[in-house]
């Protein structure tokens, strides 16, 4: 289970490489909203997103005979090019798989960090038996880009970070996909503010953890 000290300890880890994004506020958005609103702009963090702070926890936290060994994941983009950002800055070779259909400007980025790129169809193939087989052949090790203590942690910094910006919150907004971000914030923003309200939040068409609390289990 991720503490808030393994987030603390996390936050240590990445200093040298995930950056301290910036918080800003809008005028305009809280005069429609009626509140006052706070943004962190983890849209300027290295590789683009807050993924390069799990993935980053992740590959220091491995032991050098791991590193030397190298880092395979599956994305289609953000987490593909955070972990190409942290294997290099360690010295691991870093094997991505990225669907044909991923953004090329995303595949090239990824490219350009070192890492060797595996596509596939993904309407006819799994990206997650891909990379458990390319792990199983060459000894690397499975970088997840949610469900890990390490990635979670690792994405929880970006609340301790935020709540240290922006004191006072009363409420923190968490975009929601495979639980990663949302799971280290409240971690963190609970520990920090035990009366802080955590709302996720996710696309209507795509809402499966609303879907899944409302159910009680599990749903696609």
């Amino acid at each position: 289970m991720v503490t808030f000290e393994d987030i603390q300890k996390a936050a240590d880890r990445i200093r040298g490489l995930a950056q301290r994004t910036p918080v800003l506020s809008s005028r305009s958005f809280d005069s429609e909203a009626h509140l006052s609103a706070r943004f962190k702009c983890e849209n300027l963090q290295k590789g683009g997103s807050f993924k390069i702070r799990g993935a980053s926890n992740f590959i220091f936290s491995l032991h050098p005979e791991a590193v030397s060994k190298g880092v395979v994941t599956h994305s289609a983009g953000n987490h593909g090019q955070a972990v190409a950002i942290a294997a290099r800055a360690v010295g691991a070779p870093a094997t991505i798989v990225m669907p044909y259909d991923a953004p090329k400007a995303k595949v090239q980025a990824t490219a350009a960090y070192g890492a060797k790129i595996v596509q596939y169809d993904r309407f006819q193939e799994k990206r997650e038996d891909i990379s458990s087989r390319i792990a199983a052949e060459t000894g690397a090790t499975l970088v997840p880009p949610y469900d890990h203590e390490w990635t979670i942690a690792g994405q929880g910094t970006a609340a301790i970070e935020l709540m240290e910006q922006a004191p006072g919150l009363d409420a923190l907004v968490c975009c929601v996909g495979g639980g990663g971000l949302i799971s280290g914030c409240s971690i963190a923003a609970k520990a920090l503010n035990p009366a802080i309200r955590v709302i996720g939040v996710e696309p209507e068409d795509g809402n499966d953890f609303y879907l899944s609390i409302r159910a009680g289990q599990r749903t696609e």
